[in-house]
């Protein structure tokens, strides 16, 4: 497996689209990084395996559900540089592993199943403690990476990853799909005022989000990590969930199928499709201005699309 992290391009889009709504428009192709390790995931792993190897474990346990990016990750850079893995997974054990936790057995990740209720209390010093007793010495990152050095990392995204310095802030608008927001909150730290990040929640109701971002961000600044900047202005868009977390339907399959066939860009169904979709659809209504330079993070988590093919191949034969 190799070790080799590549610049993430910056790919423009060109549509009938966007020369109507008179923008630029261009994606940070995130997804390119690295075949396992890619998109945000590696910026919110970056400093939790920093800070690991610095305190000598040898083991990280995380959390995340059945089809988590985020543990597909973690067990790909555990096997990368020199971890055990342990993955808490959500719900009950299934003999027939899906495609994400295949591959993270492959890469070594031992899985451990809790019942809903249980996992639940994930962040609970009692469960942690728990989970300390069972396995011994381990680092403990939360599900997707959702702590100070996961925003420390993110806020690395924009600038310290684009392929030409200073670049990144001719962009007016920082667009990004959102599911813990931590991603958010690191973009949100690293702009030069004026500019502006906009997050695409993914899960219904999330507007939510705003209070997360706020306490994200406040206790980031209290913590005496590096910060750039004062966080910019950002807003939540909360209209493009399509239901739910990990809820599609047809639209916006079609979208995600048109879109890569036009501008060679797959979109993972769970995140990278629904914020893309909700883009296009605001310059259709005139939201952005004339001239604006829009920027579009594509968070990876493509391998998930391999698992949500399947699930919805066996709900179309119900």
């Amino acid at each position: 497996m190799s070790l080799t992290f590549i610049s993430p391009p910056l790919q423009q889009i060109n549509s009938e689209i966007v020369r109507h709504a008179g923008v630029d428009l261009y994606v940070l192709r995130l997804d390119l990084m690295h075949p396992w390790v890619n998109g945000n995931k590696w910026f919110k792993l970056k400093y939790n395996l920093l800070e690991a190897k610095q305190k000598n474990f040898t083991r990280l346990l995380t959390f995340g559900g059945a089809y988590s990016n985020h543990i597909y990750a973690t067990a790909a850079a555990g096997n990368l540089f020199g971890f055990r893995t342990i993955g808490v997974i959500r719900g009950e054990e299934r003999l027939l592993l899906n495609p994400t936790l295949s591959f993270a057995v492959q890469q070594g990740m031992q899985l451990v199943y809790l019942n809903r209720e249980m996992y639940q209390q994930r962040n609970t010093a009692a469960l942690q403690e728990y989970l300390q007793q069972r396995f011994g010495e381990v680092f403990i990152i939360p599900e997707g990476g959702s702590n100070l050095n996961g925003v420390r990392g993110c806020a690395e995204i924009i600038g310290n990853a684009m392929p030409t310095a200073g670049y990144a802030y001719a962009f007016d608008h920082i667009c990004v799909a959102c599911g813990t927001a931590t991603t958010l909150a690191g973009i949100a730290l690293s702009l030069h005022q004026g500019q502006r990040a906009i997050a695409f929640p993914v899960l219904k109701n999330g507007a939510f989000l705003a209070q997360e971002i706020e306490s994200l961000l406040t206790n980031y600044l209290a913590s005496g990590l590096p910060a750039a900047y004062s966080p910019v202005s950002w807003e939540l868009v909360c209209d493009y969930h399509f239901g739910g977390y990990a809820k599609v339907n047809n639209e916006l399959l079609l979208f995600s199928q048109q879109f890569k066939e036009e501008h060679s860009v797959p979109l993972d169904y769970v995140y990278t499709a629904k914020m893309f979709y909700g883009v296009m659809d605001l310059l259709k209504q005139g939201f952005f201005g004339k001239g604006d330079r829009l920027l579009l993070v594509h968070t990876g988590g493509l391998q998930g699309n391999v698992g949500m093919e399947a699930r919805l191949q066996r709900l179309s034969k119900i």
